[in-house]
């Protein structure tokens, strides 16, 4: 399939409204999807899901038939504008300097325009994955912008962090703008405001959101359930079009929180009932995140030093019934590896 942009396909404006909502943005977006996984991930008709792979199946293969007589020749020369140009929108992954977790996410890193969340409880070097992906973009040239929600990385200590991976001071004070946010109305204006911010700095390719359950624990009075699916609805629509619209890559951590579970099929359950088990799962949940773009990994320590990277779900869909996808990792000199 191609990079076609979605809104060429012949589909409602509601459909296409959907599919932006959830993350997908070209025609290639939508080539590992099944009829069952995209209903599901859409919240659709298996018929409407249907006709949207069906028409994005057609339009590829008509694309396909017709590029070799569109695509011009190949320029003999460049310019050395085009060759940096072209250096550049080739960095297409950022690492997170740790070899396991990068093998998780495939191809050496987060890929440039989608997101990650980092769950696990605390002292699981959450903080210090998310600075190693700051390092790799601004030594890649580009901006980042850090915002903390629990005081848990201080500018200082990000600087620190930065400064010891070898990289210049000039580079990280002058590439990182750093926001401590605890409130979830200042959150939530800063969220509705970062299109525009990214409009007036083109140059920006990552966004930190750091303790992103923070605001809503400390909410008071504690919002109502459907408060809340509303927020982590905005949350995802306004994630969805900055990384599909401007290339936006995000990194967002998050505690874990204990869910009672039926052993015996999965159902929410509760303390009173009898034989109920408690789990440990993102405080969150994925309502505030495009499936279409997001990579879902949880620390699961099982030693001070070692433990193992699970990934809960990425843009491809989420595992079924298959093995969930983990690795080992070990912590060495305080260095998650």
């Amino acid at each position: 399939m191609s990079q076609r942009p979605l809104s060429t396909l012949s589909l409602a404006p509601s459909t296409l409204s959907v599919l932006t909502r959830a993350g997908y943005e070209t025609i290639q977006d939508l080539a590992s999807c099944s009829v069952e996984s995209l209903a599901k991930d859409l919240k659709v008709p298996l018929q409407t899901s249907q006709t949207i792979l069906n028409s994005a199946r057609s339009r590829g293969k008509a694309r396909l038939s017709t590029s070799t007589s569109e695509l011009p020749p190949p320029p003999l020369t460049q310019s050395a504008a085009s060759m940096i140009s072209s250096s550049s929108s080739s960095a297409k992954y950022f690492s997170t300097l740790c070899p396991a977790l990068d093998k998780l996410l495939g191809a050496g890193g987060l890929r440039r325009g989608y997101i990650l969340e980092i769950a696990g409880p605390p002292g699981t070097k959450k903080e210090a994955l998310a600075v190693n992906v700051v390092g790799s973009v601004v030594k890649d040239g580009g901006e980042v912008v850090f915002v903390d929600m629990q005081n848990m990385v201080m500018p200082a200590i990000l600087c620190r962090d930065l400064q010891d991976s070898g990289m210049e001071p000039g580079a990280y004070k002058t590439l990182i703008r750093h926001a401590n946010i605890q409130d979830l109305t200042d959150l939530m204006i800063f969220l509705n405001n970062l299109p525009s911010y990214l409009d007036t700095n083109p140059r920006t390719t990552l966004l930190v959101l750091n303790s992103l359950q923070f605001p809503f624990q400390s909410q008071s009075p504690p919002l109502t359930q459907s408060q809340k699916n509303g927020i982590l609805e905005r949350i995802k629509s306004i994630l969805a079009r900055s990384c599909a619209g401007r290339n936006l890559s995000v990194v967002i951590t998050t505690q874990l929180s204990t869910k009672m579970v039926n052993p015996e099929d999965g159902s929410t359950s509760n303390f009173d009932k009898s034989g109920s088990r408690g789990i440990m799962l993102p405080s969150l949940g994925s309502a505030h995140l495009p499936s279409g773009r997001t990579y879902r990994v949880l620390i699961s320590p099982t030693s001070r030093t070692s433990g193992y990277l699970r990934l809960l779900a990425s843009p491809t869909g989420v595992q079924g019934n298959a093995p969930v996808p983990e690795e080992p990792y070990e912590l060495v000199d305080g260095v998650m590896s």
